[in-house]
């Protein structure tokens, strides 16, 4: 049995195999057989949490989505992100003939057959994305979604022996420089705190021999970590939402609000000037953000009407209503759900798939109605200083 890849440890009076994959890699997945197989261990532990697992196992998860309540709870966002993140990763495993986290498949999959009590190590991916989100600052988020919008675009074959290359260590050290020169803020909860929260997990896992089946990128943090006692539910927790973006929420719009009735009071058409600036840099820019996303016309439409509205008011966004405007015009079919796994391949696919037609048509107009409130609260501003101190 090759022994590339695989760290073994001692722990108190546990051992603990270390399998680092890559994740689209076929090797990886004949790798984790092999050495379930060989080692017969008590445990199995997977670099999963609860809900990508039942994903895994659940081949039908899409056809059950309920695209009104994505949008109802203002999950679009996080769900095109999730798509965008998963799309690279398929379209590379598709070009090997394999399954994405086949290695994942795997290890559930030899754990049973030998006998392995099963364990999902990994944190609950929705606390993970919080952590992210809550870090990166809004120049981050902005600078976050076009990187992983990029990588839906990017079409270029990864040799096998490349893809082999990037489970050395060595090559992962710098990979990870490369990430936080980048993104910064962004590595402590997606790499740091990860490798302490699945070390501690695949410590505490039941039995004396454990193998763990982790992307190759946890194996170092989680040699560093396994020494070290981590409080598991501290790094369970989710940040607490910031009261600062809510004051600013309503502050904004009422201070638009005050500066367009003052300059009425003082100079009527300057007033009318800026509520013309509002409404058309408003609607302007929000219809182009659904009408990039192909949206139906008459999406398009009201995104161009609630834009000056949805803006004004923290509780509403344009996108939401074009989305649901996009869903009853262009509901998606059985069929649309169950190619949204391959139509996330790319670009192309992203646009065609009604699922994610839709999803595009609320971000898309919600950023076009941020970027136009931008320019026409400039606007009103510099018209409101004219007519008060010019």
């Amino acid at each position: 049995m090759s022994e590339e890849n695989i760290t073994r440890l001692e722990i108190n009076g546990k051992e603990l195999i270390l399998i680092g994959t890559a994740h689209v890699s076929r090797h990886s997945a004949e790798q984790v057989k092999e050495v379930i197989e060989a080692e017969q261990p008590d445990t199995v532990c997977i670099e999963l949490d609860k809900q990508r697992y039942e994903s895994i196992m659940d081949a039908d998860k899409w056809k059950n989505m309920d695209i009104f309540k994505v949008i109802k709870e203002k999950k679009t966002t996080l769900l095109l992100m999730n798509l965008m993140i998963s799309s690279f990763q398929k379209r590379i495993a598709k070009q090997f003939g394999i399954k994405p986290g086949q290695e994942m498949i795997q290890g559930i999959e030899s754990a049973k057959d030998t006998g392995a009590e099963l364990v999902l190590a990994d944190r609950n991916i929705q606390v993970t994305f919080s952590r992210i989100w809550h870090g990166v600052g809004l120049g981050g988020k902005l600078k976050l979604m076009l990187q992983i919008f990029a990588s839906v675009l990017y079409n270029e074959k990864v040799s096998e022996e490349e893809l082999e290359k990037m489970k050395q260590e060595d090559m992962l050290d710098s990979m990870l420089e490369e990430f936080t020169e980048h993104f910064p803020k962004l590595k402590k909860p997606l790499i740091d705190e990860r490798d302490q929260y699945l070390s501690q997990k695949i410590k505490e896992a039941p039995g004396n021999k454990i193998v763990a089946v982790l992307g190759a990128a946890h194996v170092p943090g989680i040699k560093k970590e396994i020494e070290n006692d981590h409080n598991i539910e501290e790094l369970n927790k989710v940040p607490p939402k910031s009261k600062a973006p809510k004051v600013i929420a309503w502050t904004i719009p009422l201070l638009i609000i005050g500066m367009i009735a003052y300059t009425f009071y003082a100079n009527p058409e300057a007033g009318l000037q800026q509520t013309l600036s509002w409404v058309l840099w408003n609607s302007s820019f929000s219809a182009i953000g659904a009408a990039v996303a192909f949206g139906h016309p008459l999406a398009v439409l009201m995104a161009f009407i609630i834009a000056p509205l949805s803006s004004l008011s923290p509780m509403l966004a344009a996108g939401w209503f074009a989305g649901i405007v996009q869903t009853y015009y262009r509901r998606p079919n059985v069929g649309d759900f169950e190619n949204l796994s391959e139509d996330v391949y790319s670009a192309k696919g992203f646009w065609n798939n009604k699922v994610t037609r839709i999803l595009l048509v609320v971000v898309l107009t919600n950023l076009g109605s941020t970027l136009g409130t931008l320019i026409a609260g400039a606007d009103i501003v510099r018209l409101f200083i004219q007519n008060v101190f010019g």
